[in-house]
């Protein structure tokens, strides 16, 4: 999994182990960042189910604010800080 685009672009995320979290296809996250990609910057987001964090870091690399990650899986929490610059 990469940072399609951004201040983070190519940035490669770690994907967790097993089953339980499903990552976001490549083609849907196309898709809905090109739906509200004028709407982004400088806004709040929240990564509701946040497994590896890629909406929402990808968010941030297109400018929004802040994001709230909310995940369940202790290890998909460890080191997930990311900032917008």
């Amino acid at each position: 999994m990469r940072v399609i685009t951004g201040s983070a672009r190519g940035r490669v995320l770690k994907e967790l182990q097993g089953m339980e979290t499903r990552p976001t296809t490549g083609k849907v996250k196309e898709s809905l960042f090109s739906i509200i990609q004028f709407d982004i910057e400088g806004r709040r987001v929240l990564d509701l189910f946040a497994g590896t964090g890629q909406l929402g870091i990808e968010a941030l690399s297109r400018g929004a604010a802040e994001c709230v990650f909310v995940e369940r899986r202790s290890d998909a929490r460890r080191d997930r800080h990311f900032r917008s610059s």
